[in-house]
């Protein structure tokens, strides 16, 4: 009976089938793992970029950075948690004095052609170059500084060029009322980029950078804005390289009072 059985079972030739399936599933496993290792996010790439460029570029900060909110209310020590030294006298409660109210401020006749005369003064190297212009417009006093020594090609991140000449303007516009307009401009060249999708995006970051480093070197923000022109208010013909440079700008504007832009335009102070 058992020989007879085993006449009767027949030997599964096609066994190896499975064995090359599992391979051919690793070997696709595989394949899957290192595509997706390969492939690099160009959005977290340039995030990353733009991040080791900021930290090279920015000024070096103190040593010793101060606390701020619950960090410092945590390292601050607990009233009453250390008792007096003996024979210490406690020191009398300190007067509570009320932050004083900035008035309204109306700038004197003279002021703006003061500031154009200190802004030349001070960018003189930048204005032997032709890389900056100072020039009294309608709206004010108007710093217009050339792209090539602010960015790069495509870019927002200011130059070490840029933040010498912009620390320089800072000084000036610091103790200032006059609000403060950035304008960014750019040439006709299209650009498409995961950060920018267009010359309006482009144009307005760079206006931005502008704003958050006079932010920085203590220009009130609430005195600022940043305003992105793309390639719609060219000062040149964009059909020449040299007309692309002259319209690729950045316009810092020292706004005029009220009461000096009506004898600034009735060209009392030209």
């Amino acid at each position: 009976m058992a020989r007879r059985k085993r006449e009767d079972e027949h030997e599964n030739y096609e066994r190896w089938l499975v064995s090359y399936a599992d391979f051919i599933t690793l070997l696709f496993a595989f394949f899957v793992v290192m595509y997706s290792i390969s492939s690099v996010n160009d959005g977290k790439y340039r995030v990353l970029s733009d991040t080791l460029t900021d930290a090279f570029q920015t000024p070096a900060q103190s040593a010793d950075p101060i606390q701020v909110g619950e960090e410092a209310r945590s390292l601050a020590p607990i009233e009453g948690e250390f008792p007096p030294a003996e024979g210490a006298v406690e020191p009398p409660p300190e007067e509570v004095v009320e932050p004083e109210v900035d008035e309204p401020y109306e700038a004197p006749p003279m002021i703006l052609p003061e500031i154009e005369n200190a802004l030349n003064q001070s960018l003189s190297q930048f204005v032997d170059q032709d890389l900056v212009n100072v020039t009294q417009t309608d709206k004010g006093i108007e710093v217009e500084m050339k792209s090539k020594m602010l960015f790069g090609l495509g870019s927002s991140n200011l130059s070490r060029e840029a933040l010498n000449a912009l620390r320089d303007v800072a000084k000036i516009v610091r103790p200032l009322p006059n609000r403060i307009h950035v304008e960014g401009h750019t040439d006709n060249l299209p650009i498409r980029t995961i950060a920018f999708p267009s010359n309006w995006e482009l144009s307005a970051a760079r206006a931005a950078s502008v704003v958050h480093f006079f932010g920085k070197l203590g220009v009130k923000p609430s005195r600022m804005a940043a305003i992105g022109y793309g390639e719609f208010q060219p000062l040149a013909d964009n059909a020449t390289e040299a007309g692309k440079q002259k319209n690729r700008r950045v316009a810092i504007i020292i706004m005029a009072a009220r009461n000096e832009r009506a004898s600034w335009t009735s060209g009392g102070l030209r």
